[in-house]
């Protein structure tokens, strides 16, 4: 059994300037875990915190009560260009350690990354709901690859978002031409990130890696604004090789390759390979 772990960094929210203070990208990232690999990964997890963390909670917190003080990847990104050396090695430190884990897991990663155009509209839904099914698609593809079956967690927003994404899963599941997802059981399930490991890491791939990295590729010298830092270089540099190989990519029967980070560019029709160059 597979699971598929959906959570996002940025929000949906347009671009009216170049100097605007909204966030520059939305990223919709999924990390594909085997059930097996589900136990280690959070006991990794509850460890790297306590050992970068210990004053995150008091003294009489339980080994389990660890998983609910999250660590979230926009803070790590900002210590790494916070300006102090301590605050930057400390973030690096636990970037590394994160790389370990989700290694020793196994998993795979794919997503979207969207870079908002100046003045032009973002439509939340719709590009919401197509990441998830784009999501989905590669996570059947993977599914079929490894002749198994999955389920879909999803970080939960508002219901009504929610239920406009699960509708639109819905729809490709029951239509009359048959199921396109049917070795994923089920529609996603959404929770908070409170007691899943998955959730958790998969905030910290797209906050603290993939959208400082595609902020750095794809909004430096464009946009000035609080979200648009230079140090940024600093985890592109560092991590793009291992985020590169991170990836589940596959190739269509016409040749065309598919999963993997998706980059759709509003600024300057860039290419998803740049993150990585």
């Amino acid at each position: 059994m597979k699971i598929c772990y959906i959570d996002e960094a940025g929000c949906t929210g347009g671009l009216p300037t170049t100097t605007s203070s909204i966030q520059p990208t939305l990223t919709i990232s999924g990390i594909f875990l085997d059930y097996s690999k589900l136990h280690q990964l959070t006991t990794d997890l509850i460890e790297l915190k306590q050992r970068f963390f210990p004053k995150l909670l008091p003294i009489t917190a339980t080994h389990l009560d660890w998983i609910k003080a999250e660590v979230k990847g926009s803070d790590l990104r900002k210590r790494v260009c916070s300006g102090s050396r301590s605050d930057t090695r400390h973030a690096f430190g636990v970037l590394d350690k994160t790389t370990t884990l989700i290694e020793r897991a196994e998993a795979k990663l794919v997503g979207r990354v969207w870079v908002k155009g100046i003045g032009k509209e973002m439509k939340g839904i719709p590009v919401y709901t197509s990441s998830i099914q784009s999501i989905y698609s590669d996570f059947q593809r993977y599914l079929t690859e490894t002749n198994d079956y999955g389920f879909v967690v999803a970080d939960s927003r508002v219901q009504h978002l929610n239920t406009q994404v699960a509708h639109s899963i819905f729809t490709q599941k029951f239509k009359g031409t048959g199921d396109a997802y049917d070795r994923i059981i089920e529609l996603p399930a959404f929770s908070h990130s409170d007691n899943h490991a998955g959730l958790q890491v998969s905030d910290l791939l797209a906050s603290a890696f993939i959208t400082p990295i595609a902020i750095n590729t794809y909004c430096e010298g464009h946009l000035t604004s609080v979200h648009v830092r230079s140090k940024y270089h600093l985890i592109k540099d560092k991590y793009r090789t291992w985020l590169k190989g991170l990836q589940y990519r596959y190739k269509e029967a016409s040749g065309r390759s598919r999963g993997g980070i998706i980059v759709s560019d509003s600024l300057s029709a860039r290419p998803g390979g740049e993150m990585f160059r």
